[in-house]
């Protein structure tokens, strides 16, 4: 664990084992759940590769917990019957921070299991931001600007080119070092494995290789978009027959309880206008570097086409926003007027504050400008009487330095955010 880089769900961690018996941590395979559960573990069940522990699970299910607490029980799902035991052990015992339990799917009969309120907390995981992985300063506090302060740093020396690289080979703790040619093969067998093995065995589908590879790519041409039920059926049909709504359904709720997919809500605030919002939700994945392997485009790709760069590159900074809103209690949404003409990326809502977040991959001053003026005429139409003023409104760029306008709008480089 010496090369172990520090994530910030190890402070949202130890905190909800101060307050609460156990611990779900969920995330997609690989970005670090088991990593971080152990630094807090005493003692570790391995559900996944320790087949006599499964079995005990069914023969004598005590004596797994009878190890110095907290107990980390890896890959729950592969054995649905522990969570029943672990919530009647938090009964039984009265104590905090007894068990953590980390996965990455949902299991297929979760609707069996007992509701672990009260008892088991739930804390989500991603792969790491920037500011995880050392390709951000940090100076810009997230939660500095949810409290309404100035924020400044110094000019980034991140190129955009370089951070074309960022977006390709994503925040995966095991691709940290790696270049972009080793992490595009990583990434590769890690979606064949998804469409070979992990959507297979949640049962959900018939197994349809094919079909789910052009799901996983529409999904990764419409990043950052409320694409349509109907076009991404269209799109996973391709030349052949289109599946009917129920099999496109099928197909999100598995990517969804792998936990691979991170979709925006709709903000419907109320507001002065009678502006039509809607209300499709906008499609990310967990992590932007699952759009660009589902397409197999690398940085020298989105360098040349720069329009769906923005669109990778948006799902980048959202990925960061979520990192660094959940331990204030914050959620990330989006705001869409109905035809499209306007909008806003990110809308970070935390318990008591709210702010608007435009993101454009350039440091042009007449598109940041822009940008800003959409953002103040966006706040002009929110009804403050029942939202409250926004406590920031901020652009997010590639490159430059971060500051505050004139106009009140903050500018703030992805590489010089932090939590």
């Amino acid at each position: 664990m010496s090369d172990y880089f520090p994530r910030i769900a190890d402070a949202e961690l130890a905190d909800r084992l101060r307050w609460i018996g156990a611990v779900l941590i969920d995330g997609p395979k690989g970005c670090g759940k088991t990593e971080t559960a152990s630094r807090l573990a005493k003692s570790v069940v391995r559900l996944d590769t320790d087949a006599g522990a499964r079995a005990l699970v069914g023969l004598n299910p005590g004596s797994l917990f009878d190890q110095e607490a907290p107990i980390l029980f890896d890959e729950w799902q592969r054995v649905p019957e522990i969570w029943d035991q672990v919530r009647r052990h938090v009964d039984d015992l009265r104590q905090r921070g007894l068990y953590i339990l980390t996965g990455s799917a949902t299991p297929t009969d979760a609707r069996e299991l007992h509701s672990g309120a009260g008892r088991i907390g739930t804390l989500r995981m991603r792969p790491m931001s920037l500011s995880e992985s050392g390709h951000s300063t940090g100076e810009v506090s997230l939660a500095a600007l949810m409290a309404g302060e100035e924020q400044r740093a110094k000019r980034t020396e991140v190129t955009v080119p370089e951070l074309l690289e960022r977006i390709v080979i994503g925040g995966w703790p095991a691709l940290l070092g790696e270049d972009e040619r080793s992490a595009r093969r990583w990434l590769a067998d890690y979606l064949s494995q998804i469409v070979e093995v992990d959507v297979p065995s949640l049962g959900t589908t018939r197994r349809a290789p094919q079909r789910l590879r052009r799901a996983l790519a529409s999904l990764g041409r419409n990043v950052g978009q409320p694409i349509k039920l109907t076009d991404l059926a269209a799109d996973i049909g391709g030349e052949g027959v289109r599946p009917a709504d129920e099999t496109v359904h099928a197909y999100l709720d598995a990517l969804d309880r792998l936990k691979l997919t991170d979709d925006s809500p709709s903000w419907r605030p109320h507001m002065r206008s009678r502006t039509q919002l809607r209300e499709a939700p906008t499609r990310y994945f967990v992590d932007p570097s699952l759009g660009t392997a589902a397409l197999g485009v690398g940085s020298k790709d989105l360098l040349a086409d720069l329009n769906a760069a923005g669109f990778h590159f948006e799902a980048l900074v959202v990925r960061d926003l979520r990192i660094y809103a959940q331990p204030l209690g914050g959620t990330i949404s989006t705001w869409r007027e109905v035809r499209g003409r306007k909008e806003v990326d990110a809308i970070v809502e935390t318990p008591n504050a709210w702010a608007a977040f435009e993101v454009k991959l350039t440091g042009d001053e007449r598109v940041i400008d822009d940008a800003a003026r959409r953002l103040i005429d966006f706040a002009a139409e929110i009804d403050t009487r029942r939202h409250g003023t926004p406590s920031a409104l901020v652009v997010v760029t590639a490159t430059g330095g971060a500051g505050k306008r004139a106009d009140g709008v903050h500018v703030v480089p992805i590489t010089a955010l932090g939590p």
